[in-house]
């Protein structure tokens, strides 16, 4: 149980406020955000709501799905930098989803920005089964560095060889999966508008 003093200064920085924001903004459930970071739907309403306050692993975890550092939850005023670089061995690898086995596995490559225009990633595939089909806001933008990758949008296939790049609109349900048993490795750029 937390004092009222921690209690009251945790409150100033609206975490919870701040998740929820991030979550609408995404386009996700909490179902959805409990997929990807492994906490129940109804803890995630309690933390969106200010009724409890997540640890720093747990803000981390959330923060990661989200492609934000932690200074997002605490320095929203502070100044934005000119720029922002984030080194390979600082780069977290997280899994597609929690439970079962991952289809893919993704890397933020510019997780210390706050308030970003888009969101990338280095995407490596590793399951030949289409992932869940899934949509969102904004656009979608995927280069292949390594490998065969299938882009399935609505149920139209594109077949991705290295090199190669598609730009669509993700708000149709879409699905990926790696072609064949080599590595497939790829850049993915979202924009949330």
């Amino acid at each position: 149980m937390l004092s009222e003093t921690l209690t009251e200064g945790l409150e100033e920085y609206e975490i919870g406020a701040t998740i929820r924001t991030l979550r609408v903004a995404k386009g996700l459930g909490l179902e959805q955000l409990g997929k990807h970071t492994g906490l129940s739907a109804a803890m995630l309403s309690r933390i969106e709501r200010g009724q409890i306050f997540p640890t720093l692993p747990t803000l981390l975890r959330i923060s990661m799905v989200f492609g934000v550092g932690l200074d997002h939850f605490f320095n929203a005023k502070a100044e934005k930098p000119v720029a922002s670089i984030v080194r390979a061995k600082d780069r977290m690898r997280m899994p597609n989803k929690m439970e079962g086995t991952p289809q893919f596995f993704f890397e933020s490559l510019d997780f210390p920005v706050s308030d970003r225009s888009f969101e990338s990633f280095l995407t490596e595939f590793t399951d030949s089964s289409p992932t869940e089909p899934h949509s969102h806001k904004g656009a979608e933008f995927i280069y292949v560095m390594e490998g065969t990758l299938d882009v399935t949008i609505k149920k139209d296939k594109h077949r991705l060889g290295v090199g190669d790049s598609i730009y669509f609109d993700p708000s149709p349900e879409h699905a990926y999966a790696k072609v064949g048993r080599s590595r497939c490795l790829a850049i993915n750029v979202v924009s949330p508008k």
